[in-house]
């Protein structure tokens, strides 16, 4: 479904350029969530949002569906980390997720159809009439995912969708997003920094370098679906996959901040 070649990100030229991007290179199937973690600073955004079409890369490719993405594609919706930004503030919730669809010809009823059942999805429905700024934030992002169902897309990318809010609305929220998944059958790429989150909720996981990133690793998730947050991550192979993970990520960056003269050795 998503397919990413020797990407490459450079901004600026000359003395002054900085390297992103270094190399990358991964696939993703349909139907498959697959997460990017790295550490921090290792460019995940920047990543993002050039599989997204929304920044051109310096270099490299990147195919959905056997196509080239050289802007952002119709099939493909972006969550974004700060939904306050990303939601208008005058329009209702009904208006913000119905906004994307005006892109696509359709009529109301089917638009109105659409709406209803994203925000019944993430559970909104007693909310349609309120504007952003009377929600708490767990329920803002919430009519941010609603959008991007609504769009009907073959792939969701979602960029550390869950970082501002608290622990507990931050787990209910996986929970709305595994079932999403399950729900609409999309495929959905997931950058976050949260090391039992990627274990939790991807079927694989894709392990940055710091930057300039280069594909560290792609650990495969083989846990049992559907997963539950309390019997999931008491599970030994949770524990064991964590620990992969969080060792991978601080080697990689133990290693870059070792001298130079270590680093040879």
């Amino acid at each position: 479904m998503l397919k990413v070649t020797n990407l490459r990100k450079v901004y600026g030229s000359g003395e002054t350029a900085t390297e992103a991007i270094a190399d990358v290179s991964f696939e993703v199937d349909k139907g498959e969530f697959v997460c990017i973690v790295g550490p921090s600073g290792a460019g995940k955004t920047t990543l993002l949002k050039n599989i997204s079409g929304l920044m051109a890369p310096t270099s490299g490719d990147v195919e959905l569906a056997g196509e080239p993405v050289v802007g952002p594609p119709e099939r493909m919706a972006l969550v974004f980390q700060d939904y306050s930004r990303s939601l208008y503030p005058w329009m209702k919730v009904s208006e913000n997720v119905a906004f994307p669809l005006r892109r696509k010809k359709m009529g109301k009823q089917e638009r109105k159809e659409l709406v209803e059942h994203a925000v019944e999805s993430v559970g909104l429905t007693d909310a349609t009439d309120k504007y952003p700024w009377q929600l708490s934030g767990g329920m803002q992002q919430r009519v941010a995912i609603a959008r991007g169902l609504a769009y009907q897309p073959e792939v969701l990318l979602m960029d550390e969708p869950f970082a501002s809010v608290d622990a507990q609305t931050r787990a209910d929220l996986e929970d709305l997003v595994l079932s999403i998944r399950h729900e609409y059958g999309v495929t959905v790429l997931f950058v976050t920094h949260d090391i039992d989150e990627s274990v939790y909720m991807g079927d694989r996981v894709v392990i940055l370098t710091p930057r300039p990133s280069r594909v560290q690793e792609v650990l495969e998730v083989d846990l049992p679906r559907p997963r539950d947050q309390v019997a999931t991550k008491e599970m030994p192979e949770f524990a064991h996959l964590r620990a992969h993970v969080y060792r991978a990520i601080k080697g990689g960056r133990d290693a870059e901040e070792a001298p130079v003269a270590e680093r040879v050795a």
